[in-house]
């Protein structure tokens, strides 16, 4: 029997139990829950016939019935229709049994009596598992025919959908824009796509990272100096502003500029006019500033280090950019850009991820955002040695994996404190240690000489780190 009927989109729901009242009310928890089509069945067969007419995304069914067992269908489900993810459900709940239904392919197991939050947590889980699954399977068939993404903003969640709409709306303005977002969320991304979607797409984009300069070198590079400006300017020199006069400069980082250097960007957003250091002429330009922070400037205008006349100047347009953690259902998209990006650049024909890997990327923290998943991906496609990334290929998620799950652990004694203190430790520095040889390795087409010379390490230091972490040379002749 079958629950009134929905959008045909909406999540099918499939309850297999010979208890009349359990399939009813596990149908009244679900229906209320979400926007599900639920249906039930009371025995094996007539749930096979239910999937025959219309699969079901999630089934659950009871591990005991008189007319075919759980086992049973859930072997012939298996079989017949992979994309389904069963549930069992069961009041004989003993640990050979879980994991005799786990073995055989089973999502979850669900042991009577369950509450209502367990029975919605655990379809909810099944679905976004299938959901996951179904898309790595979609852009693994169209890895080779999608469009390149040349400025362009990649994910289709909710919370990316809203930046790229605010991205379309201002761009083609001239009003400076404030960016906010975490290290790694991608704001020169975002900087990039305003200027490629404005009327200066076709001038220059000029980024600045205020944080690597000081307040008199940042000055010099923004605005130009004359000659005899300092010690050592012996000729006059354009700075960034007139170079950049008709196009777009990105200031990342504003939280570093000096007060002194705010006042005289203030100055210049309401005139468009500037001094280079130490000339008397003014000068005027016609450039966007786009501006990028990864600091609350609010509460460092409360703190007296961010002068506030300046905060409200640039606080025209924000936009706050999601972290990767927040926009699951962008990972794998995003993921495969970078994938189809190195497998060309390294000239390897890798088609996806296999299901674990996709899963893993899915589930993972992501704490260094689009930044640490591209660098991941860079690797994996380093190490991959067959048409698809494995977990052997990102044995770096599983090294950040195990130091999380440590430091989740609530150590009982002093001396498991001690121990796990110990391990975090051990595990933080072989992972730093491992990134380090790589990182130092890949930009060095794997040459152990110029590698140990480019990070300042002795060739017998830098080949005993790789000996310590398992770390074989991939070129012939090094």
């Amino acid at each position: 029997m079958s629950a009134e009927v929905r959008h045909p989109d909406t999540p099918r729901i499939l309850i297999v139990d010979d208890e009349l009242n359990i399939c009813q009310n596990c149908v009244k928890i679900l229906s209320r829950a979400e926007d599900y089509e639920v249906s039930y069945a009371l025995n094996g067969y007539e749930a096979l016939k239910h999937m025959d007419a219309a699969p079901s995304d999630v089934l659950i069914t009871d591990l005991k019935m008189s007319s075919m067992g759980g086992m049973e269908l859930l072997r012939r489900v298996r079989e017949a229709y992979p994309d389904t993810r069963v549930i069992v459900i069961t009041g004989y709940a003993s640990v050979s049994s879980s994991v005799e239904v786990m073995k055989m392919g089973a999502f979850d197991y669900l042991p009577k009596p369950f509450t209502p939050h367990e029975l919605r947590a655990v379809v909810s889980q099944a679905l976004a598992d299938r959901e996951m699954l179904m898309q790595n399977r979609e852009l693994t068939n169209h890895q080779g025919q999608s469009k390149p993404f040349s400025h362009q903003l990649i994910g289709d969640s909710l919370r990316i959908r809203k930046v790229i709409r605010m991205v379309r709306k201002v761009a083609p303005t001239d009003s400076t824009v404030l960016i906010y977002g975490e290290s790694g969320t991608g704001k020169e991304l975002i900087a990039r796509a305003v200027h490629a979607n404005s009327g200066r797409k076709k001038n220059v984009f000029f980024a600045v990272d205020c944080g690597t300069l000081s307040g008199n070198l940042l000055e010099s590079e923004l605005f130009g100096y004359a000659k005899g400006a300092f010690t050592g300017a012996h000729r006059d020199k354009d700075g960034i502003f007139r170079l950049a006069h008709h196009g777009t400069v990105f200031l990342d980082e504003i939280s570093n500029i000096s007060l002194e250097v705010q006042g005289k960007l203030l100055r210049f957003l309401e005139t468009r006019e500037f001094l280079a250091l130490g000339s008397t002429s003014v000068r005027k330009v016609d450039i966007r500033l786009i501006f990028a922070t990864n600091k609350d400037l609010k509460q460092m205008v409360t703190e007296g280090a961010f002068r506030e006349d300046f905060y409200y100047r640039i606080f025209v347009y924000p936009i706050s950019l999601p972290l990767l953690r927040e926009r699951k259902t962008d990972i794998l998209p995003v993921a495969y850009h970078f994938l189809k990006q190195f497998s060309q650049n390294m000239g390897k024909d890798i088609s996806g991820f296999d299901d674990s890997t996709a899963h893993r990327l899915t589930e993972y923290g992501w704490p260094g955002n689009v930044r640490q998943l591209r660098n991941i991906i860079e690797r994996a496609v380093i190490l991959c040695e067959t048409d698809q990334i494995t977990l052997r290929d990102i044995p770096l998620l599983g090294e950040s994996g195990e130091i999380e799950q440590l430091i989740e652990y609530v150590p009982s004694t002093n001396e498991e404190l001690k121990r796990v203190k110990k391990e975090i430790r051990q595990k933080a520095v072989s992972k730093v240690e491992r990134n380090f040889i790589l990182n130092a390795l890949a930009k060095n087409d794997w040459n152990v000489t110029r590698s140990a010379r480019s990070t300042g390490l002795q060739r017998s230091n830098f080949q005993n780190l790789m000996k310590k972490h398992g770390i074989t040379r991939r070129k012939k002749g090094d």
